[in-house]
């Protein structure tokens, strides 16, 4: 927040209140700045809109004194009490609340191994309280909502352990930072050390400049590896010799173009827009809700004109302009160590949605100049160049619009089923009139739908042409509707050339009515162009299967034999079978009803001829299986062949050694515990058969979930 203009400020915190009493009903009491960066003028912003307080670091004090009391303290991390919230006086005269998390703690819970137990966490934070207290004291942490499951798996867990602790021991009570206010207002007033954050030993040059602040991780947009995981970066990169000195062109780059956008946005939107800088701080409502009375009446309260739809639509457009300028400051965008990391390459897609808008809007093209700054900005992976070179082959390619749109549904439309009313990303789509036919590996379509973006209204009436000539091989002509006769008369003449399965004739037709408009699928947007390629490949993939089954159902005897006999098998015969049989074991796992018999007759092939299993697919599938089952327990909890079955379906799991996630099992199994256990324990020491017989199923379930209710 210190980075951005006053303006901005205003705007950020307006749509963080709207968006939160849109969830909750009721207005936020405090704001969480990102990365907890502070100044003054942040302060103040929080402070005229009504924020009571906020949480800061402790090293973000600079001095406190008692109220009332003239003598300022100069404090330092280690000797300032967090325990209390402190009021800090703003220039204007304004009054703001501030709290100060336990830094140590939080840094234990981040980076150490705290959360791994629940009781010792709750041990920890309880000790923070001091020994002799007289008084009402808060302890408190801050810590990445991504800690609890994701940085640390089980955190959550041991979070509610830690909770539940504490609350039936009575040793704290747990409460939140606005009700600890209301009852404890502050002794004490502070001054903040502005221009600092929780992120960065630099104050905020973390967001601009190569300080040395950072997490030698990073995503990498190019880098294969990221796909299975996404703080993993290859081992070919060594990044303890990487810099970040791209952050300081990145951030001229996006701050010369917020400053643009400004400018087009006013001048712009001042033909339409009583006020246009309250418009943008109202627009969180459309964010929120954008049914078409809702648009409608956000501008007939706003603008100075009675807007026909082509002007609501540039008003919209101005709106997403200004919006994305917003976005594509996302503090993240700088964070990490690496500018083609996947955070920065998200800021830039903003950035280039923002450029792509406002030449729509006023015909100024920022994209050069905004390009030739970052050109500055050098990648640490020689191979991707710099910012320009990343910007040109990973954020270009990715942006959509109407004639995007249009392209994806025709050859789509080639691919599956076009139905009359359909929506892509963003975009509405009717199908006014609609052909396919097809020869042998040839394929095409002829058709008229208008095209429609829920976001800025606008519209677009084009007629549509494609043909697949097998493999990646598509050619798509779009044009704009003119009338019925002429589309019919064109879509006749298409069908009957193409009767004639002359492929050339074929697209020399296509030629002549779309002329300049035939487009390749090099031409779609990225991930239309994986979408497409995807959909192929399933019809081959489905040929290379047919053809692996039968190698497996004719040699799996032969290649099984070999290896007993410690001989090496063929590659071409022995990987075709392991993936059949990995393949078979995952259709098993996925079925309603699984066979446990077929599945362990394919696990005994798999171990009889030294396979190995993709632990990596067979583990999410076979989680999903025991999510499927427990799922069924949970709807009838008495019903002991539901649990035998699932005990059958780990016991014939086992050999394989998979890696399940079993959390989401682990809590119906123990709700399920708690309430019927003790019963059906009474149950079976009065002679219930059944219930003696649940009994030992379900604590055999328990011995495979890891839980214990008994």
């Amino acid at each position: 927040m210190p980075l951005a203009s006053t303006r901005d400020k205003h705007t950020e915190v307006i749509w963080g209140i709207r968006d939160f009493i849109h969830r909750f009903n009721r207005k936020p009491e405090g704001m969480w700045l990102p990365e907890t960066a502070v100044d003054y003028e942040t302060l103040e912003v929080l402070a005229e809109h009504g924020v009571l307080f906020t949480i800061l670091a402790p090293h973000q004090a600079k001095q406190v004194r008692k109220l009332r009391d003239n003598t300022w303290i100069d404090i330092s991390s280690n000797g300032f009490d967090t325990s209390m919230p402190y009021l800090c006086q703003l220039p204007s005269e304004r009054k703001i609340a501030l709290f100060f998390f336990d830094h140590t703690i939080a840094n234990e819970v981040a980076f150490g191994n705290l959360l791994e137990n629940g009781e010792k966490f709750a041990e920890r934070m309880i000790s923070a309280f001091p020994m002799d207290q007289r008084s009402p004291k808060l302890v408190s942490i801050a810590n990445d909502g991504e800690t609890y499951g994701h940085h640390h798996r089980f955190a959550d867990m041991a979070l509610a352990y830690a909770i539940h602790m504490i609350e039936t021991n009575k040793l704290a009570i747990i409460t939140n930072y606005g009700e600890y206010l209301e009852k404890f207002p502050p002794t004490h007033e502070v001054k903040i050390n502005e221009n600092t954050s929780w992120s960065c030993k630099h104050g905020i040059l973390r967001w601009k400049e190569n300080c040395g602040c950072r997490t030698f991780q990073a995503c990498l947009i190019s880098d294969p590896a990221c796909k299975n995981d996404n703080r993993v970066v290859s081992k070919k990169y060594d990044i303890s010799r990487w810099n970040q000195m791209w952050r300081k062109p990145l951030r001229s780059a996006m701050s010369w173009l917020n400053e643009e956008i400004s400018k087009v946005y006013e001048e712009e939107g001042s033909r339409y827009f009583r006020y246009p800088w309250q418009t943008r701080d109202d627009y969180v409502d459309l964010i929120i809700s954008r049914e078409d009375s809702d648009v409608s009446g956000f501008f007939s309260e706003r603008c100075t004109i009675n807007l026909t739809p082509d002007e609501i639509t540039r008003a919209l457009m101005l709106l997403e302009m200004t919006k994305n300028s917003l976005f594509m400051m996302t503090s993240c965008g700088w964070f990490f160590d690496e500018i083609s990391g996947i955070e920065t390459i998200q800021v830039m897609m903003y950035a280039c949605r923002s450029i792509q808008l406002a030449k729509r809007i006023s015909g100024r093209d920022f994209e050069p100049s905004f390009v030739g700054i970052l050109k500055e900005a050098k990648s640490n992976v020689p191979a991707l160049g710099n910012g320009s070179d990343i910007y040109n082959v990973y954020v270009k390619p990715a942006m959509i619009d109407i004639s995007n749109i249009a392209f994806y549904y025709a050859v789509t439309s080639l691919l599956r089923e076009c139905p009359d009313k359909t929506i892509i990303n963003n975009y509405s789509i009717r199908c006014m009139g609609y052909k396919r036919v097809e020869t042998g590996v040839l394929h095409l379509c002829c058709g008229h739908a208008v095209f429609r973006s829920d976001i800025t209204y606008e519209e677009s009436d084009l007629v549509f042409a494609a043909l697949h000539m097998g493999e990646h091989n598509f050619i798509v002509g779009l044009i704009p509707f003119t009338n019925e006769d002429a589309f019919v008369e064109m879509m006749e003449n298409l069908m009957n050339v193409f009767s004639t399965s002359d492929v050339a004739g074929i697209i020399y037709s296509l030629g002549k009515h779309f002329m300049s408009n035939l487009f390749s699928l090099s031409h779609l947007f990225s991930d239309g162009r994986r979408k497409v390629l995807d959909s192929v490949l399933d019809t081959t993939l489905a040929e290379i299967e047919n053809e692996y089954r039968q190698i497996y159902m004719r040699y799996f005897p032969l290649i099984s034999s070999m290896k007993k006999m410690m001989i090496s098998p063929p590659k071409a015969l022995d990987y075709p079978i392991g993936y059949i049989l990995n393949l078979d074991i995952r259709h098993c796992l996925e079925s309603d009803d699984i066979d446990i018999s077929c599945l362990e007759y394919k696990m005994g092939e798999m171990i009889s001829g030294n396979y190995l299993p993709d632990k990596g697919t067979l583990s999410f599938v076979a989680t999903e299986a025991v999510e499927r089952m427990m799922k069924r327990i949970w709807e009838d909890q008495t019903n002991v062949s539901l649990i035998e079955n699932t005990n059958q379906l780990f016991t014939a799991l086992f050999p394989l050694e998979l890696s399940l996630d079993l959390w989401n099992c682990q809590n119906h199994y123990f709700r399920i515990g708690s309430v019927l256990y003790e019963k059906m324990f009474s149950m079976a020491e009065e002679g219930n058969k059944n219930a003696v017989k649940w009994l030992d199923a379900f604590d055999k379930l328990g011995v495979f979930l890891g839980v214990k209710c008994s």
